[in-house]
């Protein structure tokens, strides 16, 4: 009876992680494409009032050891570029790194930052941190194109 019980148990469980596991690109694409609307929209609200972009990273976001225009430049084509990168998986792991230093510089940059922004930050970090670590998913070019050329072209040239 006891050993029947554990059995369901057991089979219930195997089930339940088969398709847990079975829904990991799915969970994979849905964090790239939140993160890319989030830092993509930021990006095109810093391009649309240039002016106003440059005043606050003159006044506001104060971005070490970069000057104010060079800040705004970077900190915007980050916004732009590696999010589109994210979201198609091509280089995810380095959009990743990429957005989490955007993260990063923008915390820091505020003098002041209310608390639900910086869970919003520290959200988008969690987030960033899991893709850079575990990869962007089966649904991205990078497995569908990109690392099966990669993984060709080592073996060719272990085998030289």
């Amino acid at each position: 009876m006891n050993t029947t019980l554990l059995q369901r148990g057991l089979r219930l469980w195997n089930a339940l992680t088969t398709a847990l596991d079975g829904a990991q690109p799915l969970a994979a694409l849905a964090a790239r494409a939140y993160l890319a609307q989030v830092f993509f929209l930021s990006g095109l609200t810093k391009l649309r009032d240039w002016d106003t972009t440059l005043l606050l990273f003159t006044e506001e976001y104060r971005v070490p050891l970069l000057s104010p225009g060079v800040a705004a430049v970077m900190g915007t084509a980050g916004e732009l570029v590696l999010p589109m990168m994210l979201l198609l998986g091509l280089a995810g792991r380095f959009a990743a790194l990429g957005l989490s230093v955007v993260n990063v510089v923008a915390v820091l940059s505020l003098s002041e930052i209310a608390p639900a922004a910086l869970q919003q930050h520290i959200t988008w970090g969690v987030l960033l941190a899991a893709l850079a670590l575990y990869g962007v998913g089966r649904w991205s070019v990078d497995c569908a194109w990109l690392k099966p050329r990669v993984n060709g072209w080592l073996t060719l040239q272990a085998s030289r």
